[in-house]
């Protein structure tokens, strides 16, 4: 037998193969559908998961032990004028704020949950502003000198507060506020203007970021300048090897139903992470809700009247804020009542909104 003919042999032999391999596969194709899988309720699955008991706990134990003897070295760096990224399997969230609650007792503290939906950055900035024009009172409470420094409540634009937070205070050069961030990577967080403030808002003389990142392409939302002069992260692989239970919590599990039970759960999560006045001005909005059920919802100005009442708020300016907060969430929405006005609801069954209510007042 020459070669041409092996070449040919082994040719007709290598169609064959694949001829009937593919005859094969055709004929055990599934009919079946994703539909077709009998799911089971996602609360029971979430139940489930939260049983679990963890493994290795001595050595997770000890790994965090040796995660607390590096506190003092992460508060020099932040002195130094540093921001701390911290990466690697786990939740951060723990570790973080008992870093913060623990090492960082000398500086006010401001939390950002960036797992949440989009965040309200000019309410973050304020809120920082604020923290800061505490500290300053704090120091000068004895001279009681504060005619020169403008609160930062009184500001209009971002740029006040950025140039407030950016200050040139001398007796303050080593005051700052710490703000923590989980997961600025997150969905909420992850435009570009929003990095942008952030790596401005991190950038002020004023401020230090302690952050934590999960996603493998995060480090694609910066650029060389954010990297290393806005943010100038000082980067930490600290993996706790912690489920990721409340970073989590917002995302459909994919072989379970979803419920009007979970959504309940999940609005109640996001208010208590909101302040108390602002939980309480929904609570107004869902109390007349309940007590409305034949209505299409309730006008702004009955929701700010009652609220001024009840000592909520102090002006409509503040109300908005707080519907701001609330819409972004996806908590409260506005349709046009039957005489054209417009209307606040709560977008949650009348069984949803009493364990919202339930949640949020214990």
């Amino acid at each position: 037998m020459d070669i041409n003919d092996m070449e040919d042999e082994d040719l007709g032999f290598s169609r064959n193969y694949f001829l009937a391999k593919e005859s094969g596969t055709s004929a055990k194709k599934s009919w079946h559908k994703l539909s077709d899988i009998d799911l089971v309720p996602e609360e029971e699955l979430r139940a489930v998961a939260l049983d679990l008991k963890p493994k290795h706990e001595k050595e997770v134990k000890a790994l965090m032990d040796s995660y607390r003897n590096l506190y003092q070295d992460w508060v020099f760096e932040l002195r130094c004028g540093f921001g701390l990224l911290m990466y690697g399997f786990g939740s951060k969230k723990n570790l973080i704020e008992d870093f913060a609650s623990t090492a960082l007792t000398e500086y006010s503290v401001l939390v950002v949950n960036g797992y949440l939906q989009p965040v309200n950055i000019k309410q973050v900035l304020a809120a920082v502003a604020d923290l800061f024009w505490d500290q300053i009172k704090a120091k000068r409470k004895t001279t009681g000198n504060l005619s020169n420094v403008q609160q930062p409540y009184n500001t209009k634009s971002t740029d006040d507060l950025f140039s407030f937070l950016d200050g040139s205070l001398a007796e303050e050069n080593d005051s700052f506020v710490c703000v923590v961030i989980h997961n600025i990577d997150g969905p909420g967080l992850r435009d570009s203007d929003t990095q942008q403030s952030l790596a401005r808002m991190a950038a002020c003389s004023h401020v230090r970021v302690v952050a934590s990142i999960d996603h493998v392409n995060a480090s694609l939302l910066w650029d060389k300048k954010m990297v290393h002069t806005q943010f100038n992260w000082c980067c930490h692989h600290v993996p706790t090897f912690a489920p990721y239970k409340a970073e989590t919590m917002f995302h459909p599990l994919i072989l379970a139903h979803s419920g009007g039970s979970q959504t309940a759960k999940t609005a109640a999560i996001v208010l208590q992470s909101l302040t108390p006045n602002a939980q309480s001005v929904f609570k107004v909005l869902a109390e007349y809700q309940l007590a409305h059920p034949e209505e299409e919802g309730m006008a702004v100005n009955d929701l700010y009247t009652i609220c001024r009442e009840r000592f909520l708020v102090s002006s409509q300016v503040t109300l908005n804020s707080h519907l701001t907060e609330f819409k972004d969430h996806e908590l409260v929405k506005t349709r046009k009542h039957s005489d054209g006005q417009d209307c606040l609801y709560v977008p949650l069954s009348t069984e949803a909104i009493q364990k919202v209510l339930m949640e949020i007042s214990q």
